[in-house]
């Protein structure tokens, strides 16, 4: 029988959670981490997970400068300043396709107004569909989803308040984390990742050398960074060195040259990048799927449970621990933004497509929040998820004969409110676990969460515009990559020419791999993210398991190598939100010392081992203390 959970705030105990100071820091680093994520993600495809350096921020002048001694009010810093990250990252997938296209000629430049309106949408729907979901995927599924982050955000905070040995893990991996970061990306004195070239297979084996990974597969474990690391060796291992040895002259779309020319000018990593990530894609798309099929009756369980919360909303009978938002408040809401979706000209659909456009967002969103529960925000893949629904849009657009500039918008603000709707569940979930293990009120950080989207999605139409305006998206400065992906599947779709064999090729791989009693989702991660983050996660997995078969497999997540691990996430984090705004304002180029020091696979595959190596001691010396 499973133990029953006890947070670390009591819920028959009330402290200070929502106050005005926590508000107001949340709302101002929303704005901050969204602008600096906007620009980071846009520059190179990826985006930092916002809520740990929130919660070490508000951590400093909550308890540092202000002397208060309040973990929740620290939470709800981070519930609220985690907003801003997650709706810049569901933003920048998708609408920069809008400007390419109006420098492109083909439409108008976007308004101020068209953008906010699309991210506050997006951004109220994953919020909003996060509240029934909240029993089924945080509290019935604690011990069963890690929530990588989620996780390490309460144990930074727990450090922070506890003190002693747990802090002095937690601060040590933070001040590694940090250093490691600054090095490898401000300095520029290391490379990110160390590539050994295999002609003979007609391949590559890589592996990035940031400390986070190998922390997100410690806290994963290794079931799931093997399933991970097995899509990787799938795609880079099987799939390239078929596509090399048996395209040989032939050429093949996407790509507009040889498979034999793609390969000699830019190695298997340009083969990955024209071939696999169309089957990567498919195989997520069709596993989140299966994913969601399997999850269907919980999810609906947990839906109809809250419909029936009804008749006792607002009751005292309910614990503080487990009080969400009144239900009736929720599809109120969603109703109204059904509404909204339909009459505002931003999202060029009729009702039905209003509610098609939530229902697929609820879908994707509880997908989403799933993933992540399984390997974090910062590797959801809700690109393939996203990929999925323009697909799906398009194609509809098509068959009723909205083609053309109007189809392509409508396609764009589509794929857009479900993205940030998938991305703004997952960070709302990881928050929500934050606060589980915590024992915050789920009501007051739902809340937050929603004040949180608002601030942000005033801000990001602003910051989008600002930045087209100084680089230009789709440039070397901001390539854009996941909304010029976006862009080529619309057209390819309107144009007929789309390759659908690599897709399905990925479908049919996430099916068999299903049919054979292995979880699909993790490995169709594995083959759609690049063998360099699957193979680093891998090594956090191993030590999870010399770690578990020597002490137990842990599962009350308070292990000195969890503590460990939560400071190396910590610490990069908070230095790659501080160099994406060095980089805003132009300091990086001035720091960067990649001229000066030679670089090469050495030094980082001794960094990498050296990073793993104290993750291992960590882990080992978990139990001293005890």
């Amino acid at each position: 029988m499973k133990a029953e959970f006890k947070p670390y705030i009591p819920a028959d105990k009330v402290t200070s959670e929502m106050t005005p100071t926590s508000i107001i820091m949340g709302l101002l680093l929303a704005v901050i981490f969204g602008a600096a994520n906007a620009y980071l993600g846009l520059r190179v495809g990826m985006t930092v997970s916002a809520s740990i350096p929130a919660a070490v921020i508000s951590m400093a002048v909550i308890r540092i400068i202000m002397k208060k001694n309040s973990i929740l009010e620290s939470n709800m810093v981070q519930t609220v300043g985690s907003a801003g990250e997650s709706l810049a990252a569901g933003a920048i997938f998708t609408m920069p396709a809008l400007f390419i296209w109006a420098k492109e000629g083909v439409m108008p430049t976007p308004s101020l107004a068209t953008i906010t309106v699309i991210a506050l949408f997006g951004g109220l729907l994953g919020v909003f569909f996060m509240v029934p979901l909240r029993s089924a995927l945080i509290v019935q599924e604690h011990g069963v989803l890690p929530y990588p982050e989620g996780t390490a955000c309460a144990e930074v905070l727990l450090a922070g308040e506890e003190g002693g040995s747990s802090a002095k893990s937690v601060f040590i991996g933070m001040g590694i984390g940090a250093v490691v970061k600054f090095v490898v990306d401000g300095l520029c004195a290391i490379q990110s990742v160390f590539t050994i070239k295999l002609d003979a297979l007609k391949t590559e084996f890589s592996a990035e050398v940031y400390p986070a990974l190998v922390s997100v597969g410690y806290i994963c474990g290794p079931r799931i960074s093997a399933y991970m690391f097995a899509g990787g060796i799938l795609g880079w291992f099987v799939l390239i060195p078929a596509i090399v040895t048996f395209g040989g002259d032939i050429v093949m779309y996407p790509a507009d040259i040889s498979v034999a020319e793609l390969y000699a000018t830019g190695g298997a990593s340009a083969i990955w990048a024209k071939y696999i990530k169309y089957i990567g894609a498919g195989a997520v798309a069709s596993a989140g799927i299966i994913s969601l099929i399997k999850t269907l009756p919980l999810i609906v369980r947990t839906f109809v449970d809250s419909l029936k919360s009804i008749k006792t909303a607002g009751s005292s009978s309910t614990e503080r621990t487990a009080r969400d938002m009144d239900i009736r408040f929720v599809l109120g809401g969603i109703v109204v933004l059904i509404l909204a979706i339909w009459l505002v000209p931003a999202v060029p659909v009729t009702l039905l497509g209003a509610i098609i456009i939530v229902i697929f967002g609820f879908f994707f969103s509880a997908v989403s929040s799933r993933m992540v529960g399984l390997v974090g925000s910062s590797n959801n893949p809700v690109s393939g998820m996203t990929i999925a629904t323009i697909l799906i849009a398009t194609i509809c657009l098509k068959a009723i004969g909205d083609v053309g500039v109007h189809g392509m918008q409508g396609a764009i603000a589509i794929g857009s409110v479900i993205c940030i709707a998938a991305c703004m569940a997952g960070d709302t979930s990881q928050d929500l676990k934050t606060g589980y293990i915590l024992g915050a009120t789920p009501v007051k950080q739902q809340i937050g969460e929603i004040l949180g989207t608002i601030a942000a999605a005033l801000a990001i139409g602003g910051v989008m515009i600002l930045l087209d305006s100084a680089y230009g998206f789709g440039s070397d400065m901001l390539a854009a990559p996941q909304a010029t992906m976006m862009k080529m599947i619309i057209e390819g779709v309107m144009d007929g020419n789309l390759p659908w064999t690599l897709i399905f090729i990925g479908a049919f791989i996430s099916i068999v791999v299903e049919i054979l009693g292995i979880a699909a989702l993790p490995v169709s991660i594995g083959l759609y993210l690049p063998l360099e983050l699957s193979a680093t996660i891998m090594l956090g997995g191993l030590v999870r398991k010399f770690a578990d078969k020597k002490f137990g497999e842990q599962k009350d997540e308070s292990g000195k190598g969890i503590l460990f691990c939560s400071g190396l996430i910590a610490g990069e984090g908070i230095v790659g939100v501080l160099l994406a705004i060095l980089t805003v304002v132009g300091i990086t180029d001035k720091i960067n010392l990649s001229a000066v020091i030679p670089t090469g696979n050495v030094p980082a595959f001794i960094l990498i081992l050296l990073i793993t190596a104290a993750v291992y001691k960590s882990a080992m010396a978990k139990k001293n203390e005890k």
